[in-house]
């Protein structure tokens, strides 16, 4: 399988931040880590394994990157404005900075993104605040409202992070709706062990979605069904054919 690992310099975040390139072609992801992970936590964590095929015949390619989650939805600092301003300069760095890079490896076709857990959020997010940038998501066991990482607290920043906030808030007749009409939305979680949170989520944001007249699909999983790995590699393998499909592979 081909591997390619990328470091490239953030003048958003002022570090160097690293991206790892797995499989030559097909339906390309920008895949985002579970939360406080770097790059290379799909490997470890067995998912690339898992897709190896798909990967190797060149129907799909993965586009996996570093988080700051240690710094943004974790609570590892007391300041809740800093920690929101680090998550608004990472998503700077997502589509200003990672996605033009991307781009010019996938000869211009718009990746789909992808996550699990905190993964999710960042897919689904990444998604809805610049559907002109992808071509849909999968997001798998996620939660996508900031109440549970900074316990009620928000500002303006933090809003702009948060679809549970602004989607509601979006009018009937913005642009973006018919953009998301366009896109692939794939958002599933399971009803067994660590996902109440993302349950309650994904059923408000499914609401949203039918107010709204979004064509996502929200994909609910059995009782046993649990917030792991093991879970999350048998979504994608469900998934991906359906997504391929769409593409013509």
């Amino acid at each position: 399988m081909y591997k390619e690992e990328i470091t490239q310099y953030s003048n958003c975040l002022e570090r160097d931040m690293h991206m790892v390139i797995y499989g030559h072609g097909g339906v390309p992801f920008l895949a985002f880590p579970t939360q406080d992970s770097l790059c290379h936590n799909y490997e470890e964590f067995g998912m690339i394994s898992e897709l190896s095929e798909y990967l190797e015949q060149g129907k799909i390619q993965y586009f996996v990157v570093d988080t700051i989650d240690k710094e943004s939805w974790s609570e590892g600092d007391w300041d809740k404005g800093r920690r929101a301003w680090k998550q608004e300069l990472y998503f700077h760095y997502i589509v200003d900075e990672a996605m033009p890079f991307i781009l010019e490896r996938t000869g211009g076709r718009l990746p789909m993104t992808t996550g699990c857990s905190l993964g999710a959020n960042h897919a689904v997010l990444t998604l809805l605040r610049r559907p002109d940038l992808f071509s849909g998501c999968i997001a798998l066991s996620g939660l996508y409202d900031s109440n549970c990482f900074f316990k009620g607290w928000m500002n303006d920043t933090l809003y702009d992070n948060s679809p549970e906030c602004f989607l509601p808030n979006m009018s009937p007749d913005h642009p973006y709706i018919d953009l998301y009409n366009q896109k692939q939305i794939i958002i599933c979680v399971g009803q067994g062990a660590w996902e109440d949170d993302g349950i309650r989520s994904l059923r408000y944001l499914e609401s949203v979605f039918r107010e709204k007249g979004i064509n996502a699909w929200c994909d609910f999983w059995g009782y046993d069904v649990n917030h792991d790995w093991p879970w999350w590699f048998k979504q994608m393998h469900y998934f991906l054919p359906i997504v391929l499909e769409r593409w013509g592979y």
